[in-house]
């Protein structure tokens, strides 16, 4: 019986099977469209199914890989021709809660408030209500510093001192809480050394933006955040994004040191200009958007704006009016404007040969951000090729509590200030 078995009945059974395709593995497959919709999002009416796909796969790689496979808490978009490629949000509002973060959670955006600030001002200029070669005496009566334009401030040419440092290490009570008006008069009154002469070279200074958003209040006849909520945020319909006042503290999320250690808030954020806009990857896209325009404001301006002034040491880092800027010797050109305040990072860079944003906004304190960045870039184009990316602001405010003695001492050798 077992014999006949073997012989007769189990070959038999054995064709069945392989007939019906059932309990055998089956040969190569090719993977159909509705296969594929597993891996991909829908492809976006403005771009070609192609070249989506070859983009969606690569970036996506990249991030998986250098950012959500650690403890980044953020949200991420990569745009090209204000087309959306990629967006993820990963992570919590408050690491000690269950409220994730979402496209319309606003994040502090440190330093990259700074273009704001510039284009705010230049759209002063283009109503001639200010010039360029303004000297800030015509502002601020008195001012104790010679031959300080508003060009200087825009391009941080001004000598004028940081006042994360001057005022850090004043006798100043650090218990009470610095404004714009308080950075003035300590100008005034106190008058710290400048770095060097007006106009002689470049030295990255907060102090310049503070000063450019005093301006705007003495010029606009408005508060800092009415004028940009009212010439920026509105029109290009920003809704998730405001500058921050003391009154918004309980409104918006914390910041976090890498250990999910949450950052204290310290005497310095008062301060506008220089920092304290908040907004969301979307919204920050929308003002990308608005700058390729070429209606929100005059084409000569902006393009003064992206324009490099400083060239005293050679290097490919270079500043124009409120954006830095990476100049590569196979002529490509990034215009950009990253930043960090606390647990803050922010991203936000433009390939004006691709049409290509990337936008990077977390709360999560970690240096990996600007790195993924960078290799970013060469997805799009040959910028990197020889994958030595080193973005010049891997920002560290110096006498931060919530930073190591030894990294503090590290940056009081290099002068690092925020970005």
């Amino acid at each position: 019986m077992k014999n006949i078995f073997v012989k007769k009945i189990f070959p038999a059974f054995l064709f069945i099977l392989i007939l019906s395709g059932c309990g055998l593995p089956s040969e190569t497959k090719k993977p159909t469209e509705e296969d594929s919709l597993i891996y991909y999002p829908p492809t976006p009416e403005k771009i070609e199914k192609n070249e989506f796909r070859k983009l969606y796969r690569e970036i996506s790689d990249l991030f998986d890989t250098s950012l959500l496979n650690g403890n980044f808490n953020g949200g991420i978009l990569i745009a090209k021709n204000g087309t959306i490629l990629y967006e993820k949000y990963q992570g919590l509002k408050k690491l000690n809660t269950t409220d994730t973060l979402k496209a319309e959670t606003p994040f502090h955006i440190a330093s990259t408030s700074k273009t704001f600030t510039g284009i705010a001002v230049l759209k002063l200029v283009e109503q001639g209500k200010i010039s360029l070669d303004d000297s800030l005496q015509k502002f601020f009566p008195g001012f104790p510093y010679a031959s300080i334009t508003v060009k200087m401030l825009l391009s941080h040419r001004s000598g004028l001192p940081n006042y994360i440092y001057f005022l850090s290490n004043s006798k100043r009570d650090k218990k009470k809480m610095v404004y714009n008006p308080d950075v003035l008069d300590f100008l005034m009154t106190e008058k710290p050394n400048a770095d060097f002469k007006a106009g002689t070279r470049f030295a990255y200074s907060n102090t310049n933006f503070v000063l450019l958003a005093l301006i705007i209040e003495k010029i606009s006849g408005q508060s800092f955040p009415e004028y940009m909520q009212q010439t920026i945020f509105t029109p290009l319909q920003m809704k998730n994004s405001f500058v921050f006042t003391w009154n918004d503290s309980a409104n918006v999320i914390s910041s976090y040191l890498n250990n999910g250690t949450p950052y204290q808030n310290d005497f310095l954020e008062g301060t506008y200009g220089d920092k304290n806009i908040y907004s969301t990857p979307r919204d920050l896209l929308k003002w990308d958007q608005a700058l390729y325009a070429g209606n929100f404001i005059k084409q000569e301006l902006l393009d003064s704006a992206f324009t490099p002034y400083s060239f005293e040491k050679p290097s490919i880092h270079n500043y124009g009016m409120g954006w830095r800027m990476m100049l590569l010797p196979n002529g490509k050109k990034i215009i950009y404007h990253h930043g960090r305040w606390h647990g803050f990072n922010s991203v936000f860079a433009r390939l004006p040969d691709e049409k290509a944003t990337i936008i990077i906004l977390g709360n999560r304190l970690t240096w990996k951000v600007y790195q993924a960045a960078g290799r970013c870039y060469n997805i799009f184009g040959n910028y990197f090729p020889d994958e030595k990316i080193g973005p010049d602001d891997d920002p560290v405010i110096l006498n931060d509590k919530n930073t190591s003695p030894k990294l503090n001492q590290i940056n009081k050798s290099k002068k690092i200030s925020k970005k």
